[in-house]
């Protein structure tokens, strides 16, 4: 069985259709299918059906591009082990982070590294399914979830934690709140919000708070990039949620962070990789260097 055609199961589970598989390898669509149809014809069960317009991979096509995954990270390990990658140092490393993960990493982390290895850095805010699937254009990924999200698929991505970040409430400065140390869930009922799109994680949280109130919340805007949350939490139109650690520049000039007293708010900060990614000694010393720089923001 050809590493290669496993390969290209792991890409159409991450990449969603044969088309977008083809554009990341740079080969033909056509191409795709007859390695895809090659790779069938040695397998005696349906790999990949068709789910509407788009190819779709079946649980045993599922299951074989697993142990494509573990095949490739053996293969990557033994050229590493005979010297290939002699250069591995000055590999560049591809490095992808949600809005405010880059805000508070990527200055810390260029800095950590020095040049070495050379980073390409790239900002990715998708929903909470959609992280695993970067790790097909990202050596490295900084995704974040709720503690309630689905956990990340271990069988495809290695998750190493980075961050446990509480979440607190957003006041404009002038806010009757400000000056409290805390507040209360049912001191916010009344209150406008903004929210994250639905679908991304941090949408939960405010589902969760009007749970526990047992009311609906007022969502007036809808912005998932929090400097421009905290340019509307400042101008006085609404108040949100917005993490204590990773959005510490936007917390000042107007706007303050409060916890809540009643409701342990907290999301989870990972790094994913594909696990034959990691057996690249450039890919560890950047995951190194991440940990290394997050301790500090979370200190500071």
């Amino acid at each position: 069985m050809d590493a290669a055609h496993l390969r290209l199961l792991r890409e159409l589970a991450d990449r969603g259709s044969v088309a977008a598989v083809a554009e990341a390898l740079h080969i033909s669509a056509s191409a795709v299918s007859q390695q895809l149809a090659t790779l069938q014809a040695r397998v005696p069960v349906p790999l990949t059906m068709r789910r509407g317009r788009v190819l779709a991979l079946t649980p045993a096509g599922e299951a074989l591009a697993t142990a494509g995954t573990r095949v490739d990270e053996a293969l990557t390990a033994a050229r590493e082990a005979v010297g290939a990658f002699l250069e591995s140092e000055h590999r560049s490393v591809r490095v992808s982070a949600f809005h405010s993960a880059g805000l508070s990493l990527f200055g810390a982390l260029l800095r950590e590294l020095d040049g070495i290895p050379p980073l390409h850095l790239s900002d990715a805010d998708v929903a909470h399914r959609d992280f695993p699937g970067l790790t097909a254009d990202h050596d490295l990924v900084i995704a974040h979830r709720l503690a309630h999200d689905a956990p990340w698929p271990l069988d495809r991505v290695v998750a190493t934690p980075l961050l446990e970040e509480p979440l607190d409430i957003a006041l404009p400065s002038g806010h009757p709140l400000a000056d409290r140390e805390t507040v209360h869930a049912a001191d916010l009922a009344d209150e406008q919000w903004v929210s994250v799109h639905e679908g991304f994680p941090l949408a939960g949280v405010l589902d969760h708070v009007a749970a526990h109130l047992g009311r609906p919340l007022r969502i007036a805007h809808r912005i998932n990039e929090f400097s421009v949350t905290a340019a509307v939490v400042r101008a006085g139109a609404a108040i949100a949620v917005m993490p204590r650690t990773t959005t510490i520049p936007l917390a000042v000039d107007g706007v303050v962070l409060r916890p809540l007293a009643d409701l342990d708010l907290v999301r989870h900060v990972d790094v994913l990789a594909r696990p034959d990614t990691l057996a690249y000694a450039a890919v560890r010393r950047v995951l190194q260097a991440l940990r290394t720089v997050a301790a500090g923001a979370a200190a500071g």
